[in-house]
């Protein structure tokens, strides 16, 4: 064969082939147009009866390229219609959420259209919604006793048309999102923004609807949100969270990097308010849920989780008692009346903490310091915490067991007993010390209580009370040696917290017992009782009580205590003179000026 004559058999070939590609895409373009109305209004009537007229969809464009099998629409709006909703409810057959969708546009990737025409099955390999809107909406609803016994499955409802429906993957990118709650007495509304959702192999058939693994014929829903901050609404924190990660498959929602920031100083934050106001600086590296109920969670607005996971943290408290106390009982916010006020019932098995150092700080305006204790290496275990109503028939008991480091040297163990049933917020607790220098307490005693703690070494404590909302008593051992205390002047008048020689002098040689027990003597015990006033919280009547046990065996419990409330009300009375007396001077200053 001639170069020339094989030369005309390629170009043959060639001619072939460009007229078979011309006629394939001229026959794509012809079923793309005729196709363009037909799924156009198949989409919208799937939509609009699948849902039982719940929702519409509407879309500008739609673009259909039958060789790729890949179809687009643009400008899409889904949108449920209220009225429709309303009449469902009434028929206890309305879904508790609804939802509200708009986007630029929406890619499905890979449709197998042959497939689905002669085989009768949907296969999709992607879906793709980028920087939609959504809004999930909750209304509670209730439900007939055998409304899913006699509602058409899913399945059923689209068997006549398509054996089976199978998409590997739905992502939606750098979502809008916002839950708006319509149960509340005032509707609430959370905003989310860059949500990341990944959905991995969707299947609808005859057998995936009892697929236990699968969670709404779905293996896996994972989501996502990268890089929140935020401003609170009252101005007076930043907060940050690095990443929220949540996935049904593993059953875990992750939380990493979570902080809440003052803007303002301790002092400068508290005078911005007119009361009592404590201020949070609050840092957690990681806050972790394991065993989540997501079907729950979705349906019936619970929150069971086997266990949820805190720390490593940091937790920082500052309250300045220079403003008056606030109007109502903090007693409301012990930890289990707090959990009680909840609105979303809750079940949690085990509350793990690991590694979290707290400090709580006070300004006392009788000494002008500030004093402090920190707890550090806080780890411990909370046991069936829930305001659940059929789980608190079960157990109506929270058991806390917690291990600290108090001011970062002496050995502390607390075990505390709630009673998440009690209306007058019964408790119990009891701990141990172990060996413990008493001087670690001066950054506390000097600046709240006026003493200095010169030298005095723990042995041994351990003690044991029953509280409630007003108050707590129990029993108290203590074993120490070598007590020696300083007791100091307070600083209301500006002239400087100074130590109150012979008073110490007599408070150490008469009143102050250096050691327990004494030589010769049987070890001292003590009761303790204290109640609480309405500005205390739940842990300062925990300590206040085991205080007045101390006080006790120490020697000092004949003393009086102060009045808090009367001790207040004259710190308050000299600091508004203080306040006239440097306007006054001010004023002067400035008509000296002029």
């Amino acid at each position: 064969m001639t170069a020339q004559h094989r030369n005309k058999v390629w170009i043959w070939i060639g001619s072939i082939f460009g007229i078979l590609i011309l006629i394939v895409a001229f026959g794509a373009m012809f079923l793309s147009a005729r196709w363009k109305p037909i799924l156009t209004e198949k989409i919208k009537s799937g939509v609009y009866n699948g849902s039982h007229h719940l929702y519409r969809i509407d879309f500008k464009s739609i673009n259909l390229n039958v060789i790729t099998g890949s179809l687009a629409l643009r400008n899409v709006t889904l949108i449920p219609d209220t009225a429709v909703f309303d009449s469902l409810k009434k028929k206890q057959l309305a879904p508790a959420h609804t939802f509200e969708l708009k986007l630029k546009k929406l890619q499905i990737s890979r449709v197998g259209i042959l497939t689905a025409y002669f085989k009768k099955r949907i296969d999709v390999n992607e879906i793709l919604l980028q920087k939609p809107s959504i809004n999930m909406i909750f209304n509670k609803v209730t439900r007939k006793p055998d409304s899913i016994k006699d509602e058409k499955s899913l399945y059923e409802q689209i068997s006549k048309t398509f054996k089976s429906v199978h998409v590997k993957s739905i992502k939606i990118i750098d979502a809008d999102f916002d839950y708006i709650n319509k149960t509340a007495a005032k509707k609430t509304k959370n905003s989310i923004k860059h949500l990341d959702i990944n959905i991995k192999d969707f299947l609808l058939d005859s057998l995936s609807g009892n697929d236990t693994t699968r969670f709404y014929y779905i293996k896996d829903a994972s989501f996502q949100i990268a890089g929140y901050k935020s401003i609170t609404k009252d101005k007076m924190y930043a907060m940050k969270v690095d990443t929220i990660k949540g996935s049904t498959a593993s059953k875990k929602i992750t939380v990493k990097g979570f902080k809440l920031t003052p803007l303002y100083d301790e002092l400068t934050f508290a005078r911005k308010y007119k009361i009592q106001k404590d201020r949070y600086n609050l840092s957690f590296d990681k806050i972790e849920f394991n065993g989540v109920d997501f079907i729950g969670l979705n349906t019936d607005q619970k929150l069971h989780a086997k266990s949820l996971r805190i720390g490593p943290a940091n937790v920082e408290v500052f309250m300045s008692r220079e403003s008056p106390p606030p109007g109502f009982d903090k007693g409301r916010n012990y930890p289990h009346m707090a959990l009680k006020r909840l609105n979303i019932p809750t079940l949690i098995d085990t509350v793990k903490l690991r590694n979290i150092n707290v400090k709580y700080a006070e300004f006392n305006p009788a000494s002008k310091k500030i004093g402090s204790v920190d707890f550090k290496a806080l780890t411990g275990n909370i046991l069936n915490v829930t305001n659940d109503s059929l789980q608190l028939r079960k157990k109506s008991h929270a058991l806390a067991d917690l291990n600290s480091l108090l001011m970062g040297t002496g050995k502390l163990n607390v075990k505390i007993d709630f009673n998440l049933t009690d209306n007058n917020g019964a408790f119990t607790y009891s701990g141990n010390l172990g060996k413990f220098d008493l001087k670690n307490l001066n950054p506390l005693s000097k600046a709240l209580g006026l003493i200095e703690i010169e030298s005095g070494d723990v042995k041994h404590i351990d003690f044991s009370a029953n509280g409630n909302l007003r108050s707590a008593s129990g029993k108290m051992n203590m074993l120490y040696t070598n007590l020696k205390i300083k007791l100091l002047s307070d600083n209301i008048d500006g002239e400087g917290t100074k130590e109150k020689g012979f008073l110490s002098f007599l408070a150490n040689a008469i009143l102050v017992k250096n050691e327990n027990p004494q030589k010769g003597e049987a070890p001292r015990t003590a009761s303790m009782a204290n109640t609480r006033i309405n500005s205390a919280s739940f842990f300062n009547l925990m300590w206040k009580t085991v205080f007045v046990g101390i006080k006790d065996i120490v020697g000092v419990g004949v003393v009086p205590e102060k009045n808090p409330v009367k001790q207040q009300k004259v710190i308050a009375k000299k600091i508004r003179e203080q306040k006239r007396a440097d306007r006054k001077a001010a004023r002067k200053a400035r008509r000296e000026k002029n």
